[in-house]
């Protein structure tokens, strides 16, 4: 059953295409993270926050996930980090074309 991770964290920026620079590598690395299926990720300048909402093939996945994210924040000095895993409702989410699933 797909899990549904969303994460959120302050941050100062970048934001836009400079966060798009700044961080593709780091996206492209998060690619090979063991059952991800998706990540979007979010940012809100004028409340000066970051984060993403990832899609994983299990609870373990997410949970790992997270525990090894969180870290890497805390190592870069980012505090309060904030994350939560929800199980997907798979037959709602169809209803209203949620991406529940890879591809």
């Amino acid at each position: 059953m797909p899990h549904l991770l969303q994460v959120d964290f302050p941050m100062d920026g970048p934001f836009g295409a400079a966060m798009a620079e700044a961080f593709g590598e780091l996206a492209r690395s998060i690619n090979d993270e063991p059952g991800l299926i998706w990540k979007i990720w979010t940012e809100n300048r004028d409340a000066g926050e970051a984060g993403g909402v990832y899609l994983f093939e299990s609870e373990d996945d997410a949970e790992r996930y997270l525990a090894m994210h969180s870290e890497r924040l805390r190592s870069m000095g980012v505090e309060n980090v904030r994350g939560k895993i929800f199980e997907v409702n798979e037959a709602l989410s169809a209803i209203n074309h949620g991406p529940t699933q890879a591809g």
